[in-house]
């Protein structure tokens, strides 16, 4: 292709309003995020009706702020690209609204993009080497996916968790201890100060199903380690117990990715989603990649969690494969992956 395609992309599936300008599928040109952590902190996770409301405040401001960051005005883009599942309704619904009125206005093609297959896209932005077929680990607050990315958009789902999902898990262990929100990146800090050997918590098996996760019972055990202490008025050493934690589902999540792309055969392993900045998980799976002969792939932490640089490159792949969405485009909550 000699013309250059860019994408205007918007992400409003949760708590980030985002907006970007990414050139071939490859150059972020700019990446703008309004971020609701603080306000939601004020009542231990996110409440989608402000959610909602305050992606309606936001999201012209990051728009506007990510062509002026690219340099680039609405009639030099390509195509507008928009998150339209899964989510929160409400969230969603802004983004899928603004993106239809932009197309409509500038008379640009619009492409709805999965949330997930976004999150798998991140890797590409900072990896010119990747191209599919790999095996990716997708894990954040609402997915725990094991997947081969068999072409860009297409993939076969090899596990999935049968629960919670990981980045739950780390939200709800997190309130227990009195962490508060985000449970992740407070859980991730404290770990370095304890021992992950310190507690033997369980690792959750699907059985009949390797490639699936289960993280309630692991969760069950750590709320019953608590109670049992406070009731026994021994001590709790939350950098022990939470590393403890964080080891065992860090293990759970590294084992089966490695297993699958050694069964399946494919070098390549990469992962994706808010957990995957983890830094035990980043590590852990380094370490088990180097012994298994794994090129590994991962994502800058600004690009793990909810961002619209990996809608944008998604959107391209859709775009150049001929994908476009009609005015019908609506939000999809619990939208499944490979479906449109």
């Amino acid at each position: 292709m000699n013309e250059d395609i860019t994408i205007l992309a918007i992400e409003s599936s949760c708590d980030e309003t985002a907006a970007a300008v990414v050139k071939n599928g490859r150059t972020v040109l700019s990446n703008v995020i309004s971020s609701q952590i603080a306000l939601h902190t004020l009542y231990g996770g996110v409440v989608p009706e402000i959610a909602s409301r305050k992606h309606i405040e936001k999201i012209n401001q990051v728009i506007e702020q990510a062509l002026s960051d690219a340099d680039k005005r609405l009639e030099e883009i390509t195509a507008i690209a928009v998150t339209y599942g899964p989510g929160l309704v409400g969230a969603l619904l802004v983004g899928v609204a603004e993106a239809k009125a932009i197309a409509y206005a500038a008379d640009k093609p619009l492409v709805g993009v999965h949330h997930i297959e976004g999150h798998v896209s991140a890797n590409f932005i900072e990896h010119p080497d990747l191209e599919p077929p790999f095996v990716c680990l997708i894990v954040s607050g609402g997915h725990t996916h094991l997947v081969i990315v068999e072409d860009y958009g297409k993939f076969k789902i090899l596990g999935q968790t049968r629960d919670d999902a990981a980045g739950e898990a780390f939200d709800k262990v997190a309130r227990a201890v009195g962490l508060g929100y985000p449970g992740g990146p407070k859980i991730d800090k404290e770990a370095k100060k304890g021992n992950p050997n310190a507690i033997a918590f369980p690792r959750g098996k699907v059985e009949g199903s390797p490639y699936d996760f289960s993280f309630s019972g692991l969760k069950s055990c750590v709320l019953n380690y608590i109670n049992h202490a406070n009731m026994t008025g021994e001590e709790i050493v939350v950098p022990d117990l939470v590393a403890s934690f964080q080891h065992s589902v860090v293990d759970s999540l590294v084992s089966r990715a490695v297993m699958a792309a050694k069964e399946y055969g494919y070098p390549r392993l990469a992962i994706a989603g808010g957990v995957a900045a983890n830094s035990a998980l980043r590590e852990g799976m380094k370490e088990a990649c180097a012994k298994a002969g794994l090129s590994f792939y991962y994502p800058s932490p600004i690009y793990c969690t909810d961002n619209a640089a990996m809608i944008g490159v998604a959107g391209y792949y859709e775009f150049i494969k001929g994908v476009r969405s009609g005015w019908d485009l609506n939000a999809v909550p619990n939208l499944r992956l490979g479906e449109r």
